[in-house]
């Protein structure tokens, strides 16, 4: 399978009640990368993905196009887009091997051939042995395994999956989570994954789309999402942050309980800064860049102690501690920073 380049253009979706789904957005997507649309529900990351797929037709003046070609009015059965969905749709009256030639089949497909792709793909997730049983005989992650395996036998330009691992326990997700990532990256296929979980989206994407709102909030590799919000929203959104008020003067935020030191471009005046819980770090000596609070709670979590702590900055901040010794509610601690903390609008 290769990648296919994707450019959505003033792509935006108005339903015929009025409700203004998603705004007008302008996106592309790279040959071969893994997208993921990240937001909370109603942000319009699936209206998104259906306008791709071509299960929606955007607003007077929007486009989409596959490798520079205008696929706007072009239905989905002719844009060879394989679909994930979130209930999987599979067939029940078929068995699991029947399920993924079905794509074939319609196609026209000769049955060799098609018998053939068939096992290849159920080889590939790992589920030939349960080629001849029926849906209702298989677990979840088996039937999600199944649903991807459908998708991608008839060789898709490219790849769509709508909250495909919402419906697993946490364990299973996390493995299966493994397991598309290694799958994706070994395909090189342009794939779309629409998710409400952050922790999805930073092990799955090459670059993540953080939506609000029909809008978008910034695009961005994982890493700079997480390190570099460019909004407050997406500061909060992703992970825990901390926020602290204060008064910005010489490089940093001075405020009841410290110093914060701040990254390069803060400029002065009444402010707040933000911070991530890991980033904090339990001083060893004096120093002039330190804050102090007390102890209200902690939470053991095996490889790190969670820490909710009073600094004197109105709401109590949380720490990711992950020395190995015991916390004492009350006990005043001081800390510094790893990294300076960060200003956004």
């Amino acid at each position: 399978m290769s990648g296919t380049a994707i450019r959505l253009e003033r792509c935006g979706k108005t339903f015929a009640d009025g409700t203004r789904a998603l705004d007008p957005v302008d996106l592309e997507f790279t040959a071969g990368e893994t997208v993921v649309l990240l937001g909370p529900s109603g942000c319009g990351k699936t209206t998104t993905l259906r306008i791709v797929a071509g299960l929606e037709l955007p607003d007077a003046g929007g486009r989409v196009l596959f490798d520079g070609a205008d696929v706007t009015a072009v239905p989905i059965e002719r844009r060879n887009v394989g679909m994930v969905f979130q209930s999987y749709a599979l067939f029940p009256n078929m068995s699991v091997e029947e399920n993924v030639a079905y794509g074939l089949k319609v196609r026209g497909m000769p049955a060799p051939e098609r018998d053939q792709r068939a096992r290849e793909m159920l080889a590939m997730m790992q589920i030939a042995p349960l080629a001849a049983r029926s849906i209702d005989q298989l677990s979840g992650g088996q039937r999600q395994r199944v649903a991807l395996a459908r998708a991608l036998a008839p060789q898709p330009r490219v790849l769509l999956l709508d909250e495909p691992l919402t419906a697993l326990d946490a364990r299973l997700r996390d493995t299966l989570r493994v397991e598309i990532n290694r799958l994706l990256r070994g395909l090189g296929i342009t794939t779309v994954y629409v998710t409400h979980d952050q922790a999805e989206a930073m092990a799955l994407g090459d670059r993540i789309v953080v939506m609000d709102h029909g809008r978008i909030a910034q695009i961005g590799t994982p890493r700079q999402i997480y390190e570099a919000p460019s909004t407050r929203y997406v500061a909060e959104f992703i992970g825990t942050m901390n926020v602290v008020h204060g008064d910005i003067r010489g490089g940093a935020l001075h405020f009841a309980g410290g110093v914060l030191p701040l990254r390069d471009g803060a400029t002065a005046g009444s402010s707040e800064a933000m911070f991530r819980p890991e980033d904090l770090l339990l001083a060893t000596a004096e120093g002039p860049m330190q804050f102090s609070g007390q102890v209200l709670a902690s939470l053991f979590q095996g490889d790190h102690t969670r820490l909710e702590v009073d600094i004197g900055a109105g709401k109590a901040i949380v720490a990711r501690i992950a020395q190995r010794r015991d916390f004492v509610i009350g006990e005043r601690l001081t800390f510094t920073l790893s990294t300076p903390a960060i200003k956004v609008p």
